[in-house]
């Protein structure tokens, strides 16, 4: 856990950069119209539109513009049909990546996704090479006092509660992800984050030297349109990212 606590934050201050320039509005629609595409625009009933709405609407994601990619998801409005898969590969000292990519062509997304690599020093693999390390959680990050963050988010189904710098790292089913929300926004816990994410089982230790050359390939593939997410199981040191970020 302790390489995908560290990553969990660079993603959280990287979300706020990628707000500023435009990129994550799209991918955040993108993501609730395959949602409503592939469950239906009621929210009760299909958890993944719930969630990715709930998202969108953590980033300040119009509300018109929310109720619009639900209609095109769902064939009421004229709209794009998305194809959700993974590539995954390795980046410099052999840190594991798995790549979420959501696109409406396949061959443009390869040729990005590959040239990303290419460039960065890292090199796909095939599939199932990386896979098997991540499996799908529920990830919140909350601010609290840790007695009542830990009892509020356990008693609600958590699985798992860390310290993560300022804030707790909690982990849970996906099944349970909005209870855990509801229960600590109920007890005026504030929630900076709480998507549905591939942790990774197992961290490798990346030294300095690498460090800098792992986060530049994760910005280029995070950086492309048709890429939603990238999950690593880097474990950088501390002062080591503080002078890189």
């Amino acid at each position: 856990m302790a390489g995908h606590s560290k990553w969990a934050n660079i993603k959280h201050r990287k979300g706020r950069q990628d707000a500023a320039r435009g990129k994550l509005f799209a991918k955040l629609i993108r993501a609730i119209e395959a949602a409503a595409r592939a469950g239906g625009s009621d929210l009760t009933g299909n958890a993944t539109l719930a969630t990715a709405v709930q998202k969108a609407k953590d980033s300040s994601v119009p509300k018109d513009n929310i109720e619009r990619a639900i209609a095109r998801g769902a064939g009421e409005l004229e709209g794009v049909e998305y194809e959700e898969f993974y590539y995954e590969g390795y980046a410099p000292g052999g840190v594991a990546l798995y790549v979420l990519v959501l696109t409406d062509n396949r061959n443009r997304a390869a040729s990005d996704v590959r040239s990303a690599f290419s460039r960065n020093n890292g090199s796909l693999g095939e599939p199932g090479s990386v896979g098997y390390l991540f499996e799908q959680k529920g990830h919140v990050l909350a601010e609290g006092d840790e007695e009542t963050v830990m009892l509020t988010a356990l008693d609600a189904g958590a699985e798992d509660v860390t310290e993560s710098g300022d804030q707790w790292e909690i982990v849970c089913s996906p099944g349970d992800l909005a209870a855990v929300r509801a229960a600590l926004e109920d007890a005026e816990i504030t929630v900076d984050q709480a998507e549905v994410s591939q942790i990774a089982s197992t961290s490798i230790p990346v030294a300095a030297g690498n460090a800098s050359q792992v986060l530049r390939l994760v910005d280029a593939l995070e950086d492309l349109d048709d890429v939603q997410a990238v999950y690593a199981n880097f474990d950088i040191p501390d002062e080591v990212l503080a002078e890189i970020m």
